[in-house]
């Protein structure tokens, strides 16, 4: 394991809740304080990793919470559904053992962002914010983005498939593929079992987020693969049902934005989150 990610799990406090017949696993960072909790839902056949180059600097002044979600990483699988709204519903039930009735703002990636939506629609005043990054199910097209399969593939074959899948959806410059993406890529696709894509042609974030009572924000890498060149459109059709929703863009980044311009992605959320305060709707 990467130097990173030994430090990460050593730091982290592992929590479990109850997931269909098993157990969902979360790692929390950072001291339970004055600040919100920031909760983080990582994206489709990954885990808790995809956040690996943010969890330090963000949990420097809040605690983080991150699990791995229903069928990823270490947690069991959900119940057969064919919405994410029962999955969104294990997630909340799973904050509420956690957290109890603290408010937390949410952050969810790609599938994460879909989940995200779902649990807004059914959280009440204890949600503070919601930001979606690289989300799909907005009810536009994407773009095809071809993966190789990996599974079969062992050895020096195996890395070059990681490395293409990376390459053609997460990451706007191959460049910036280091050994630690190729590490986490290779341990979420050993532990992946929940197959999420199929949600991402469907409207169901776009339905599901029109119910959210917290303030909404939207954020994409400037060259994310599965919404370049017609970002401006997810933007406006957010806007359709959340017309107070903040939107904004990291440049030259793609879908895997909170890794590939971490900097920049830790400093814009920081940022949204404080300004998103000021616009907090209040339940009714």
């Amino acid at each position: 394991m990467a130097e990173l990610l030994a430090r990460l799990e050593a730091k982290a406090r592992r929590i479990e809740t109850p997931c269909g017949e098993g157990r969902m696993v979360w790692r929390l960072w950072g001291e339970p304080g004055a600040a919100t909790p920031l909760v983080l839902l990582h994206g489709g056949s990954g885990s808790w990793r995809h956040w690996a180059r943010n969890i330090e600097p963000l949990s420097r002044n809040r605690q983080v919470i991150c699990p791995d979600l229903p069928g990823l990483g270490d947690s069991a699988m959900p119940p057969p559904a064919d919405s994410p709204a029962p999955v969104a519903g294990i997630l909340r039930a799973g904050l509420a053992d956690i957290l109890g009735p603290r408010h937390y703002d949410l952050c969810g990636f790609s599938f994460g962002a879909l989940l995200a939506g779902h649990l807004a629609a059914q959280a009440g005043g204890e949600l503070r914010s919601v930001t979606l990054v690289g989300a799909g199910a907005f009810g536009l097209p994407r773009q095809i983005t071809p993966l190789r399969k990996v599974r079969s593939e062992t050895g020096e074959a195996r890395i070059a498939a990681h490395r293409h899948n990376l390459a053609t959806l997460m990451f706007a410059d191959a460049g910036r593929i280091d050994p630690l993406a190729l590490e986490i890529q290779e341990a979420n696709t050993v532990a992946a079992r929940f197959r999420s894509r199929g949600f991402a042609s469907t409207t169901s974030l776009k339905d599901a987020i029109a119910a959210a009572r917290a303030p909404v924000a939207l954020l994409y890498g400037e060259r994310d693969a599965i919404a370049f060149p017609e970002i401006e459109r997810r933007f406006a059709a957010l806007r359709e049902v959340q017309p107070g929703a903040w939107a904004g863009l990291i440049p030259g980044a793609g879908h895997w934005v909170a890794y590939e311009a971490a900097e920049s992605f830790n400093a814009i959320l920081e940022d949204m989150l404080a300004r998103r305060l000021e616009h907090r709707r209040e339940p009714a």
